[in-house]
């Protein structure tokens, strides 16, 4: 004769199953927050940097320029500038469209129990 389960011990079987899963996503939110602020501060540092040697180029160019080409020399910066943010702006949207699923782990377990649950 075989004994069912007691309410109490599915219970308990039910919150061992939901506590790891729980823990699965904490851990995984913790891992995405840390990466999104090391790519944040990581960026603002290179943005700044490359922003303040645009700024010295440019002013060096147009000075050195400044009795023969000024116009050019500022018309072909302002090309140049605009090809850049063109370039960057395609490369962050196709990060965008190419980045993980978030929790992709946590739905992966989710997925397997459900197979192992359901007949």
């Amino acid at each position: 004769m075989s004994q069912s389960p007691s309410p109490r011990r599915l219970g308990g079987a039910l919150l061992g199953w939901l506590q790891g899963h729980l823990e699965l996503i904490g851990h995984e939110l913790e891992e995405q927050r840390s990466q999104a602020l090391r790519a944040l501060l990581l960026g603002g540092l290179c943005l700044g940097f490359a922003l303040l040697l645009l700024i010295g180029l440019s002013a060096l160019l147009l000075i050195v320029y400044w009795d023969s080409h000024r116009l050019a020399v500022a018309t072909g910066l302002c090309l140049l500038y605009g090809l850049g943010l063109l370039l960057s702006a395609g490369a962050l949207l196709a990060s965008l469209l190419r980045a993980p699923t978030p929790f992709s782990a946590s739905l992966e377990e989710l997925q397997r129990d459900r197979e192992q649950l359901l007949p």
